[in-house]
């Protein structure tokens, strides 16, 4: 689905602040937020450097505390992807030295309880479910898992890493950044998948992309064009409705 906002649109920084907002583009924000969805199969369909940039640049335009916009990211393609996955599943099927690897932040509660244990089962069941994975197959659910570090076939990798200096604000500031890559990227017809599952491999993303010392792994992202044909493609999330998590008071 291509929305009317195009890698052709002017730059983000050119745009008026009193743009008018119309029909048309308010259906086309919400179809962009709306019909975004977690891709895990991806076409090898390149994705060209000026679409990435053009993203990059809307997405750029998220609120930060005192404009300290505090995102960093390090985009891979071809080699440099494939030698990232490869550098990961070399751990990560390698007992020993998978044992030996530890998130850097805690990205999940130590201590979970319903609904958010609920919701997490009933995500991971469906979509092993569609994989045809059962419960006791551990080895297809390592290999699934393991999928994320080749992120998921997509043609382009991003890895978000943030100044170890900044404090929780501005994670929350984060947030809206990479939202914001993700809506951009519908609104252009492309997928994404957001990945916490790189946090666990934190030390061999720094060593290989030559982070500074000072920079800490946020999580990364799948970019590219969603293959179709992929059963896990069809796995669509329950969400809320409002009236379960607002409160109205006059």
């Amino acid at each position: 689905m291509n929305l009317p906002l195009t890698p052709s649109s002017p730059p983000a920084a050119t745009l008026p602040a009193s743009a008018e907002i119309t029909a048309q583009t308010t259906a086309a924000v919400d179809a962009a937020i709306t019909s975004r969805r977690s891709i895990r199969a991806y076409r090898p369909t390149p994705v060209p450097r000026a679409t990435i940039e053009d993203i990059l640049a809307v997405a750029a335009r998220a609120p930060s505390g005192t404009n300290t916009q505090p995102w960093k990211v390090t985009v891979l393609t071809g080699d440099s992807l494939q030698r990232l996955g490869g550098a990961i599943l070399a751990v990560h099927n390698d007992p020993a030295q998978l044992a030996a690897q530890q998130e850097e932040y805690a990205y999940y509660p130590h201590q979970w309880v319903s609904p958010y244990i609920d919701r997490r089962r009933k995500v991971g069941w469906d979509l092993y479910s569609l994989l045809g994975i059962g419960k006791a197959d551990k080895a297809r659910m390592h290999a699934q898992h393991g999928r994320n570090y080749g992120f998921f076939g997509a043609p382009v990798g991003l890895i978000f890493t943030i100044d170890r200096i900044l404090e929780r604000g501005s994670w929350l500031d984060y947030g809206m950044f990479l939202q914001n890559v993700m809506v951009a990227a519908r609104a252009r017809g492309l997928d994404t998948c957001p990945q916490a599952a790189f946090t666990t491999f934190h030390r061999v993303i720094a060593r290989e992309l030559a982070l500074p010392d000072g920079e800490m792994l946020v999580c990364g992202m799948a970019l590219g064009h969603a293959d179709p044909q992929a059963v896990e493609n069809s796995l669509l999330t329950e969400r809320e409705p409002v009236a379960g998590f607002t409160r109205f008071r006059d």
